[in-house]
């Protein structure tokens, strides 16, 4: 039996067996086997060569423009940024990973759009591999929608979760030590609803014979999986609904409806017009939320605040000290303390260390020894 018949198999199983405390610790172990086997299969598929796409990194943020064929990601990153990428009311006009760089609010953040992604995507349809590996190095990922199919989201967010890529979620509170004897402990706080016994089913699956394993918070089956294996990409996402110039205003209704029975908070998602190019304004500003991006006007010596160009910085690494990386140089080997003025500081020209951490549109000086 090859591996894509025992993949069947297992979720055939799977489908078949219902979910009861009794038969948590069986599932458990057949959901980690059926990871186990696609991890398999994946890397068996991947070793055959193939190229996928080159993009370098630039700027302070990647974002990733998801989105099935012809739903009108070119022209909006036409629209958004210096990009010249090339549109057509037909599938597949774009071929390679074309970049284009957003300047907003003193940032500048990179656009990919990405060839459009297809169901099968991430089993390797239509160069999808490749294409979701790309989308694995962003810092966000931008849904593009058209008005008139927002069942497309289900479908897009299904291969993207397939491509091992986890939304607006964060990875499960664990850790997994392995040890020289004494089998499988588990430490859980009372938040755990998973049994003892499913965990070690989940890890015994997964290789392990010995260790010390601590779960904290109420993670399900498949978030215990995602944290033994320990190779997913935890992302946010936005969704923006293209083409909303087309729609009559009674009709409006009904697509915040179809959001709705999607997952979809109305208020949260953007109506675009790209071809027009209205509701960009609102999408770059979202854009800029969920990235989570940190503005810091450097006070230079003698040349004053630099309010044009601020060092941009993203929350949960924007201390002082990952200022002093960002800047590079030898301002960390040469550094004595830091004033700040702003929201982050108790009074204006504060003195901070490294640890200190920083807020939207503070202001820095770094001193340092010469």
């Amino acid at each position: 039996m090859g591996l894509e018949e025992e993949i069947e198999e297992i979720k055939e199983e799977i489908s078949n067996t219902p979910y009861n405390k009794s038969t948590e610790g069986h599932i458990g172990r057949l959901k980690a086997k059926l990871a186990e086997k696609k991890e398999k299969l994946e890397n068996r598929s991947s070793s055959g060569g193939g190229h996928g796409y080159a993009v370098e990194k630039t700027g302070d943020a990647t974002v990733a423009l998801v989105g099935f064929p012809s739903v009108g990601k070119s022209t909006l990153i036409n629209a958004l940024t210096n990009a010249d990428s090339e549109t057509g009311e037909y599938e597949f006009t774009t071929l390679n990973v074309n970049p284009g760089m957003l300047k907003y609010n003193g940032a500048n953040i990179q656009v990919l759009d990405v060839p459009g992604l297809i169901e099968g995507a991430a089993g390797g349809r239509g160069g999808g591999k490749e294409v979701l590996s790309v989308v694995r190095t962003a810092d966000l990922v931008l849904f593009v929608l058209s008005v008139f199919e927002i069942d497309q989201y289900e479908r897009l967010s299904q291969e993207l979760y397939y491509n091992k890529i986890r939304l607006d979620t964060t990875p499960p509170s664990m850790t997994v030590n392995k040890t020289g004897r004494g089998g499988i402990n588990v430490t859980t706080n009372d938040q755990v609803s998973l049994d003892e016994s499913t965990i070690k089913e989940v890890l015994r699956e997964h290789g392990y014979v010995n260790a010390e394993v601590t779960v904290r918070g109420d993670p399900t089956i498949d978030e215990l999986i995602d944290g033994v294996m320990a190779n997913r990409v935890y992302l946010p996402s936005a969704v923006c609904v293209n083409k909303a110039d087309l729609i009559e205003p009674d009709y409006l209704p009904t697509v915040k409806e179809d959001l709705r029975e999607h997952g979809i908070d109305p208020e949260t998602a953007v109506f675009i017009s790209a071809v027009e190019e209205k509701g960009l304004d609102s999408l770059k500003e979202t854009i800029w939320e969920r990235l989570g991006l940190v503005r810091v006007y450097m006070d230079k010596p003698g040349r004053g605040v630099d309010y044009e160009e601020p060092l941009v910085l993203r929350e949960g690494e924007c201390t002082v000290g990952d200022a002093l990386r960002k800047l590079g140089g030898n301002f960390e080997e040469r550094f004595k303390f830091a004033r700040v003025s702003g929201d982050s500081a108790k009074h204006d020209e504060q003195q901070v260390g490294r640890d200190h951490e920083l807020m939207d549109e503070d202001v820095l000086r770094i001193v340092a020894r010469k």
